[in-house]
């Protein structure tokens, strides 16, 4: 029979692509794990990788086993998760992927659970979406919280099962006292072209909103600063570097007596999503994770306006100025990162 844990290891191998990747993902030396893979060759009876002075990777029929390790996994999860069902309290570990800003506007939810529910261990980690989706696939985390920042439908992801949390709107940052700050003044991006921007790198979901926005309003930027992180981005244009187009999440409360934020012409949003394998549905440990998450962002709306202390709402063009919320306003969530990969 076919051992479990090393099926297990064939999934990582064939998620990470090479022995070292999958050794330094969960902790092995690189031998090690030649030695189980080449153990599980031999009770299969095939050969399963194949190995070159540099290289190591799946054979045909080792591709067919790791598809079918995927779905043994699958199954063997979903029949923990009926079993943990049937228990009396949640418990066990929950280890979230996410970006900064998500894991500080769920912050709440998450302390709240770990002093509900004392036998589980809460586990959160920053990462990028697709590092995120990547690890959830490999079984190395148990729930993915990503953005989404393209402008049509909700991404697909095969083999996952994803549940939008919020709605995020993108505004344009000015610092206080910046001349696009007067509220009273119509905000005309096409006007902005001589401004320093400030975004993150080429190649990040952030830059290509900001990209698409810009474009659709016909502005040339001339000077741009590009920097990893939100966060960074956010603290930048508090110290009145320049000014950027940013989620209101990303705009933390120690920046709302330096920041205006602008209602951009036409309403642009990321969103965020939480992302789970569908065998780990039912799981009560995983389920009251995402039922405290949900509710956090559901307390005022899932609008991303008011996430406590997060951020807060654009004001209307012709209100009085207003910068970003004091903490005594909880911002919330609508239907789905300090820096990160323009992941913020």
């Amino acid at each position: 029979m076919l051992d479990l844990h090393r099926l297990q290891l064939l999934h990582h191998f064939a998620a990470r692509g090479s022995i070292a990747a999958t050794a330094d993902e969960l902790g092995f030396s690189a031998s090690a794990v030649s030695q189980q893979l080449a153990a599980l060759e031999r009770e299969a009876g095939v050969a399963l990788i194949e190995r070159t002075a540099r290289s190591a990777t799946l054979t045909d029929l080792g591709g067919r086993l790791a598809r079918h390790a995927a779905t043994v996994l699958e199954a063997v999860e979903a029949a923990e998760a009926d079993l943990a069902a049937h228990l009396d309290a949640p418990l066990g570990r929950v280890v979230i992927a996410t970006a900064p800003t998500a894991a500080v506007a769920l912050a709440p939810a998450l302390a709240a659970v770990r002093v509900e529910h004392p036998a589980l261990e809460l586990v959160v980690r920053q990462e990028g979406p697709e590092a995120a989706l990547d690890q959830l696939r490999s079984r190395d985390v148990d729930l993915a919280v990503v953005d989404d920042w393209s402008t049509g439908p909700a991404a697909e992801r095969p083999g996952l099962v994803s549940r939008r949390l919020l709605r995020d709107p993108l505004v344009l940052a000015v610092p206080v006292g910046h001349p696009l700050a007067e509220l009273d003044r119509r905000l005309e991006l096409a006007a902005t072209a001589e401004e320093p921007w400030i975004c993150a790198p080429r190649g990040e979901p952030s830059r290509e909103a900001f990209d698409r926005i810009l474009r659709d309003h016909g502005v040339v930027v001339r000077t741009r600063w590009e920097f990893e992180g939100l966060a960074t981005i956010a603290t930048l244009v508090g110290r009145g570097v320049g000014i950027a187009v940013l989620p209101r999440l990303a705009i933390a409360e120690h920046l709302r007596d330096r920041l205006v934020e602008r209602r951009l012409p036409e309403p642009r949003a990321r969103h965020l999503d939480a992302v789970v394998r569908p065998g780990s549905r039912g799981r009560p440990a995983l389920e009251v994770t995402l039922d405290a998450m949900w509710a956090e962002v559901a307390d005022e709306g899932r609008d991303g306006s008011r996430i406590d202390g997060v951020g807060a709402s654009a004001a209307a063009d012709g209100a009085p100025a207003r910068p970003v919320a004091s903490h005594h306003e909880r911002p919330t969530g609508a239907t789905t990162d300090p820096g990160g990969t323009g992941v913020g």
